[in-house]
């Protein structure tokens, strides 16, 4: 079999050629196969590789047959002759679905929902010199009510890292007003150390610090002690490695719909004065707040969601993420009078939350149209119960940290929630697990349904407080006197008067 080699990243001992963050996407090769073919029968199929660029969608590309069943292979070579306490980590932003990742034909990980963002150590599966990556991707439909795409449609990135690291996504960041100039930043990192008190290798040896990046003038920002970098030695707690700072930040920049002004948070980690790795968060200070009566208030004004629901999808250009594509659709929106997004109903892509960052748009973050019943025969509900902890985790640790959230949903029009008491029982989980990773409330916790009219539905609501109504209009006055608790929303509503399909040709 032909193969092609392209893009390595040769690794040595020099200090700056080991470690960083590097985008991932070009020299993969594709071959689109019987959904039966495994990785023991994988030669036997003689398979014909071609080169491919990734975010990749398969199935736009054959649109006379979106929902052919197959499995999808991408390959990709790379080069390795890294030292022993270095680690090689993949990142996919979006893999979609029921992937397995394999590093010289050996299983490296597997990972079910199409939507989240996972990270594979392929590390123990290297060997000196080139190494074979495989990802296949078993395509079974139908698995969803909408228009998925299929195969690696997201970013992918290598990261080359030391043993002892910044965890990813692991940096919680907070802040609280405390007076109208004055406010408060708290930032809780998490890290994996290898320590070794005979070798030498002490706690006290790292150091995290933090930088604030003002990001409309690309300069450096003074916390309110005058000191433009803090830093914090890593404790252990509960068998983690934890980093905190609380500073105070005189009169920032507010975020705001019609001004997103935005920081940036620069976390790097130091083995004895010397910088080891370095991530980057999008904040911004504001507050929210949801109100029974009031609705809701963005930096204590009450604001309107001019809101749209969006799926992950591009239209014709399939759901291979872009980002020029997108940007366009959501300035074009803006121009409209949106001022809100209700990403339908997944996670979306990184950097829609950093485009909605950008412009000043208001986000309800979805994860699931499906918990443990099934909307169709192949979709995530065969894999929630043993994954959806995963996937919440890695839903609200990704995006916890974005000026543009307000509201995690945790499902939409959920079977469970109508059918059953189940429905309540996995409504509590799945808040305690976003809680879990949002202790503070960075965003409210919500669910979008269609079923309020009904008993169970309604229990379920009672449980979150704050309640998406799809299609449901006329019944927000009499819910809101029976549950004056409740705070009321439209999730999902149809627009021009209820016209939703109904159509009169021609023009």
């Amino acid at each position: 079999m032909g193969r092609q080699v392209n893009n390595q990243i040769q690794i040595n001992n020099r200090m700056q050629n080991i470690y960083g963050t590097h985008l991932y996407n070009e020299g993969w090769e594709f071959v689109k196969l019987p959904l039966s073919v495994t990785i023991d029968s994988l030669d036997q199929q003689q398979p014909v590789f071609t080169l491919t660029r990734v975010p990749h969608d398969w199935l736009i590309w054959q649109a006379e047959n979106l929902y052919e069943d197959g499995s999808g292979w991408y390959r990709k070579y790379q080069e390795w002759q890294g030292a022993e306490d270095m680690c090689m980590v993949l990142r996919f932003e979006g893999v979609y679905m029921d992937s397995t990742i394999y590093v010289n034909r050996q299983a490296a990980a597997e990972w079910k929902y199409g939507y989240s963002t996972f990270e594979v150590d392929i590390t123990p599966y290297l060997k000196a010199g080139e190494n074979e990556i495989l990802v296949r991707v078993a395509h079974q439909a139908p698995n969803s009510r909408w228009y998925s795409g299929a195969g690696i449609y997201r970013d992918v990135w290598l990261k080359v890292r030391h043993q002892s690291h910044l965890i990813s996504d692991g940096s919680y960041i907070t802040v609280k007003q405390l007076e109208k100039q004055e406010w408060q930043l708290d930032i809780r990192t998490e890290l994996s150390l290898c320590v070794n008190e005979t070798l030498g290798m002490t706690a006290n040896l790292f150091v995290v610090e933090y930088e604030l990046w003002d990001m409309q003038t690309g300069k450096q920002t003074a916390f309110a002690g005058g000191e433009k970098t803090v830093s914090a030695e890593p404790e252990k707690e509960n068998g983690c490695w934890l980093a905190s700072v609380s500073e105070r930040v005189w009169n920032p920049g507010i975020w705001d719909v019609s001004s997103p002004v935005r920081y940036q948070i620069r976390v790097l980690l130091k083995a004895d004065g010397q910088l080891c790795q370095e991530e980057f968060y999008t904040i911004g200070f504001r507050t929210i707040q949801f109100s029974p009566d009031l609705g809701f208030l963005l930096n204590s004004r009450k604001v309107k969601l001019n809101g749209v629901c969006e799926h992950h999808d591009l239209g014709c250009l399939g759901a291979a993420y872009h980002s020029g594509a997108m940007r366009r659709k959501l300035e074009i929106l803006r121009k409209m009078g949106v001022n809100a997004l209700r990403l339908t109903h997944n996670m979306p892509a990184p950097d829609v939350m950093e485009l909605a960052d950008e412009l000043g748009m208001l986000v309800v973050s979805e994860a699931f149209d499906m918990w443990e019943r099934s909307k169709t025969p192949y979709d995530y509900a065969r894999f929630f119960p043993e994954w959806y902890s995963k996937d919440v985790a890695s839903w609200v640790r990704r995006d916890r940290n974005h000026p543009s959230l307000i509201m995690w949903s945790i499902g939409n029009e959920i079977y469970d929630t109508h059918i059953s008491e189940r429905g309540q029982d996995l409504t509590r989980l799945l808040c305690e697990e976003v809680k879990k990773h949002d202790p503070r409330g960075n965003a409210g916790i919500t669910i979008g349904s269609n079923y309020m009219p009904w008993e169970n539905a309604r229990k379920c609501a009672d449980i979150i407080k704050l309640a998406g109504y799809n299609y449901s209009e006329k019944y927000y006055d009499a819910h809101h006197l029976e549950h004056p608790d409740w705070i009321i929303y439209g999730s999902e509503t149809a627009s021009t008067v209820q016209s939703r399909g109904v159509y009169h040709f021609p023009l």
